[in-house]
């Protein structure tokens, strides 16, 4: 076995999560795989996997090799011929994004790019969580939050305000909070799934502006925005979403923002990958296409807010113009 093929099954494992599911994709033997990965461990004189009953987890050493193998095995099928054929582009791409964010804004850029190149094939993966690209095999994320220092490459796409917005219904029964500290007696909507839940936001004053923390038990614990939205939109209580979540309900008055100056500041958002290798002419291609589309549908969102902030606020928006 060459270190071609051995770079290979472990990626396989990489990808698979397990030995035996990798041979299974390779037609090979469990042996021939744990071959492949001791061959590697061998000549780098250190470990690539943690092995356990619990499953497999890379090394900080593995990561790394994972990366470095991609991009050897992406290189050398693109010298071969394989990833155009006859100047058609091919290949395959795994993407991930939050679930209605890649649901609303993602999977039209990524249908428009597949109908464009019918020799590619993506995988879409729709997570509430922070996905490590390496151990799952990712070739790009989409992230709206700060991101952590990394090897990644960020592609930055604008930013997304997060709000907490009421039924108009709801807060003419039970009235507005003045402060963040006021949402303890409200009905509070949790999306995180957990008791107790911790919403930022942010004073400003003309010294400085500060950041306040407030932890809430919500009344009603759901492990979904969208639920949360549709029960906030029914009146059942207040909710925390991002602004592209809750516009349309916003635009049609089924809610409206609390809270409103002490909104924290924005989430950036952006598009992460690993540093694509010169010849991946699949994944290069895919965020050439999606990168100025989801940058104009995150600004979209912020021009829908402004007519949002304007029929709210007439007055300011007249003092705007002046």
């Amino acid at each position: 076995m060459d270190r071609l093929d051995a770079m290979a099954l472990f990626l396989g494992v990489v990808d698979a999560g397990s030995f035996a599911r990798a041979a299974r994709h390779s037609g090979v033997s469990p042996a021939s795989v744990t071959r492949a990965v001791a061959m590697l461990e061998e000549r780098l004189g250190d470990r690539l996997l943690h092995r356990s009953t619990r499953g497999l987890r890379l090394t900080e050493v593995g990561e790394r090799q994972a990366v470095v193998y991609r991009s050897v095995l992406a290189e050398l099928a693109e010298a071969e011929g394989t990833a155009r054929i006859a100047d058609r582009l091919e290949g395959r791409i795994t993407l991930t994004a939050p679930e209605l964010f890649g649901r609303e804004k993602l999977m039209p850029v990524v249908e428009d790019f597949l109908a464009m190149h019918p020799g590619v094939a993506t995988r879409v993966l729709l997570v509430n969580r922070v996905v490590n690209l390496t151990e799952e095999g990712i070739d790009a994320a989409l992230r709206l939050a700060d991101l952590p220092d990394s090897g990644l490459t960020a592609v930055g796409l604008g930013a997304m305000r997060r709000l907490v917005c009421a039924a108009p219904a709801y807060l003419a029964a039970l009235g507005q909070p003045a402060r963040p500290e006021d949402l303890r007696t409200h009905r509070c909507l949790g999306a995180e799934g957990t008791e107790h839940e911790l919403w930022h936001f942010t004073e400003r004053n003309p010294a400085r502006s500060r950041p306040i923390t407030v932890a809430l038990e919500p009344r009603l614990v759901l492990n979904s925005a969208r639920a949360s939205i549709d029960a906030a939109v029914r009146g059942h209580g207040v909710c925390r979403a991002m602004a592209y979540q809750v516009v349309e309900h916003l635009a049609h008055g089924r809610l409206v923002p609390v809270l409103a100056a002490f909104e924290p500041p924005p989430n950036p958002v952006h598009l992460v990958f690993h540093p694509i290798p010169r010849r991946n002419a699949a994944l290069r291609a895919f965020v050439d296409h999606a990168v100025p589309r989801l940058r104009a549908a995150v600004a979209a969102v912020s021009i829908a807010m402004e007519s949002v902030h304007a029929a709210l606020h007439p007055s300011s928006a007249t003092e705007a113009r002046s």
